[in-house]
């Protein structure tokens, strides 16, 4: 039997993604509903649950301050009001947590700053409307905290769904090499700011990437003890081990570092074990990180290289069950820093050479990365509104490129279409999904005591 052609084969996948409008029409995204009797508070108590009790206030006071910080950390919250709704079928390496602060820019190992998601926590295979979702609805949350109006908060969302319809129609033209080798960067947010200072502010967003380096991090967060370097001592964003009743012992501590260690150098390349290897641990702390990882088990590790004793740091950091495996299921992966591993790999355009994971004695799972490398990030709430529309756009060009690599980009540019139907949906949608997390913001801060503080 004749093979169908590369041509004929691609066609097909359109046109089966086009047939999907008919099972899930675009226009139904806007018809979301919250389903009677869900329970918000109950739903972020019992993510607390497996925390550290002592940093529990902590993630509760930040959560408390904003619908929009509410929202950063409550992702499975969020994955569970989606699930009942009907979806296309098409699948991709979701983030799982694509809202509009977890994209930023940071180092390829050529030392070039691409823009990209950076959280990849709940990554795992699933529908990449709940992405896109995740990210919409963000944007009108950043636009009201902004004091932007209804209509500009939609010319956000419109803007971002044309955007990932329009990258996702490029990607799918383009041969599969180049979709992979394809990056997208910080100059296409500068491009879209009309005036002057917004392009200055984007060229400072860059500036402050390149300045944030190991080393620069490395002087901030150490000191001189006796002949050697040590984590300072900040409690309760950085504690390190020395100061934690059950790591007083230093030959213990010592040991499980180097467990841990020893099982997160397996799962790098081997050609970057001999990188590894030119290190010594010095020091550990445990660190508060972000709004919906506080209570989970971070540290940052100090390094020094032994013939130069120049500084490295890495963070190892819990890796959880998926918010989205309860109602995907689990992945094939033996533990969850694996997945979150295997999953930036898969999605981000170009990942960082320390990049593995580990399992502790204790059964936990964690990830291990550097700790800034040239990492940066766009404070939302210095946007002007015309320069939150062309961030919106380039996360979702970002979002798009991501799914293409993972999923069925003919299919999925099928379904699209241009985004004309799809946008006043997602506007729809977004506006509805932010009413509700406004409401579960106020609940959360009349039910949990602890948040009130944050006022």
């Amino acid at each position: 039997m004749a093979q169908p052609s590369p041509t004929q084969e691609g066609t097909a996948r359109r046109d089966g993604g086009r047939a999907l409008r008919a099972i899930v029409p675009a226009e139904s995204f806007g018809d979301w509903a919250a389903a009677t009797g869900r329970d918000p508070v109950a739903a972020v108590l019992a993510d607390d649950e497996g925390r550290l009790d002592s940093l529990v206030p902590e993630r509760h006071r930040r959560m408390a301050l904003s619908p929009f910080a509410f929202f950063r950390a409550t992702a499975g919250l969020m994955a569970a009001d989606l699930a009942p709704a009907p979806r296309t079928g098409l699948e991709v390496q979701a983030c799982g947590d694509a809202h509009a602060s977890n994209f930023g820019t940071f180092a390829t190992p050529e030392r070039r700053q691409v823009f990209d998601l950076n959280d990849f926590d709940e990554t795992m295979r699933g529908p990449w409307e709940w992405d896109l979702q995740r990210l919409v609805a963000s944007l009108v949350l950043a636009a009201r905290d902004n004091g932007f109006g209804h209509a500009l908060a939609d010319k956000a969302v419109r803007g971002a769904v044309l955007g990932y319809a329009e990258a996702m129609a490029r990607l799918a033209e383009a041969p599969a090499i180049d979709v992979w080798y394809d990056r997208v960067d910080l100059a296409e947010l500068e491009q879209t700011a009309p005036r002057r200072s917004g392009r200055e502010r984007v060229a400072e967003v860059r500036e402050e990437a390149r300045r944030h380096t190991g080393e620069s991090a490395a002087r901030k967060l150490t000191e001189k003890h006796r002949d050697s370097l040590r984590l300072r001592h900040r409690p309760p964003f950085l504690v390190p081990l020395r100061h934690i009743d059950e790591f007083v012992d230093e030959q213990a501590t010592r040991r499980v570092l180097t467990e841990v260690h020893d099982a997160y150098v397996e799962s790098l390349p081997e050609e970057r074990h001999r990188l590894l290897d030119e290190y010594a641990i010095l020091d550990a702390a445990l660190k508060v990180v972000g709004v919906g990882s506080v209570g989970t088990r971070c540290l940052v590790v100090l390094l020094a290289e032994r013939s130069t004793d120049t500084p490295l740091l890495l963070q190892i950091k819990e890796a959880r069950r998926s918010v989205l495996a309860a109602h995907l299921g689990d992945g094939p992966y033996a533990n969850d820093g694996e997945r979150v591993v295997r999953g930036q790999r898969a999605i981000q355009a170009t990942t960082d050479v320390f990049l593995g994971w580990t399992v502790a004695e204790s059964g936990r799972s964690y990830y291990v990365r550097q700790f800034r490398d040239m990492k940066g990030s766009v404070d939302l709430s210095t946007l002007t509104p015309r320069l939150l529309r062309g961030y919106g756009r380039v996360c979702a060009q970002a979002l798009a490129l991501a799914h293409a690599v993972s999923g069925d980009r003919q299919q999925l540019t099928g379904y699209l279409g241009d985004g004309a139907d799809l946008a006043p949906a997602l506007v729809r949608f977004a506006e509805r999904y932010a009413d509700q997390v406004e409401a579960d913001h106020a609940a959360f801060v009349a039910a949990v005591p602890e948040s009130s503080s944050a006022s």
